[in-house]
């Protein structure tokens, strides 16, 4: 991948985020010739700038909503990593019509001004909530799907790549069920949880910023990545977090109960990444899974040739529900050797 980006001239949109943050961190070691990071959250950007006092680095304050500050952006630019979006599912729910500013218009000003400054390549970070979505954030992630490739068919000339990338939950990131588990054992408990039966694809945030990255480097145009990830089930999940950190601030496990509270409106039961419609069209590579587009018609210059492919074909979709979870030991091995509790007291540390 080195070799992919080095001198390359990268825009990241929502580099503030926690999967932007760390695309960026990431894309840094490659040796770009140059950044540019775009965000809406002045003060995260400004810290971000404080860290990379860098000449090749830019941060720029902007709205993927703002077509002309996002063409500004794209000239002169190799590849678009799009990060930027609305991402929690409830508070979607009650601005519908400003998610479909940043989540939907953001994408088409995106491929606007990828193809007006023809960039070579397009990256768009999808979201699991995009597979069968029952929720506004959900909907508005699929679109953006569709618009990325779609895009491929009407490039007017241009020559640009654009695809799609999908994975579902980092784990330890903020908004996430870890950060949550750790503040109600700190307090001694109850552990709340939706559903005893719910099941979640999870992943660190390292790895999903390395597969982002390297989707963007073997895309053809029009298909979805998929990442494989581990599956956990919360419950054992609440259970091996109560086992790992009561002891640390003064409880005995058995102290701390666990609560069943019931699913939000909206939230399933587990975790789609691909959906029985997408399987056929689909094949499997050592560490992901891509989705070639539906209308395969409309692509036929494109040939979808990728390295690792498993020869086997796809039989089934991928849901957290039927792949085998880890157990809790198991957890308390993956949290432990990926540091994640430490990565979630810092995020503590910085709210508080």
């Amino acid at each position: 991948m080195r070799d992919f980006y080095k001198g390359k001239r990268i825009l990241v949109t929502g580099a503030a985020g926690t999967v932007g943050k760390e695309v960026v961190r990431q894309l840094y070691s490659f040796a770009p010739l140059e950044l540019r990071l775009m965000d809406n959250n002045e003060s995260e950007m400004f810290f971000l700038a404080e860290e990379y006092r860098d000449q090749d680095i830019f941060c720029f304050l902007g709205d993927v909503r703002d077509r002309d500050k996002v063409e500004k952006l794209s000239k002169g630019i190799d590849i678009i990593i799009h990060s930027a979006a609305f991402k929690h599912v409830q508070l979607s729910e009650y601005n519908p019509f400003d998610v479909v500013q940043t989540n939907i218009i953001g994408v088409e000003n995106i491929i606007h001004a990828a193809t007006a400054c023809n960039v070579k390549r397009v990256l768009f970070t999808s979201s699991d909530k995009a597979v069968n979505p029952t929720n506004v954030m959900g909907t508005s992630k699929l679109m953006g799907e569709r618009l990325i490739t779609a895009a491929n068919a009407v490039r007017n000339g241009s020559d640009t790549i654009f695809s799609s990338t999908r994975f579902g939950n980092v784990i330890g990131s903020r908004g996430s069920v870890v950060p949550l588990f750790m503040k109600q054992i700190k307090n001694g408990g109850p552990v709340t949880l939706t559903d005893e039966k719910m099941t979640r694809f999870v992943m660190i945030i390292e790895e999903a910023a390395r597969l982002v990255l390297k989707s963007a480097t073997i895309a053809r145009g029009g298909e979805v990545f998929v990442t494989k990830m581990p599956v956990v089930k919360i419950p054992d999940l609440a259970e091996a977090m109560i086992e790992l950190l009561a002891p640390k601030y003064g409880y005995s496990p058995p102290d701390i109960g666990i609560v069943e509270i019931g699913a939000k409106p909206g939230e399933k039961l587990y975790e789609e990444l691909m959906n029985e419609e997408e399987v056929h069209r689909s094949m499997e590579l050592k560490d992901m899974f891509v989705i070639t587009p539906a209308f395969r018609s409309i692509y036929e210059s494109i040939t979808y040739l990728y390295p690792d492919v498993v020869p086997e074909k796809v039989q089934r979709s991928y849901v957290s529900a039927n792949e085998e979870s880890m157990d809790k030991e198991s957890i308390k091995q993956y949290l432990i050797e990926n540091k994640v509790i430490e990565s979630v007291e810092d995020i503590l540390l910085e709210v508080a």
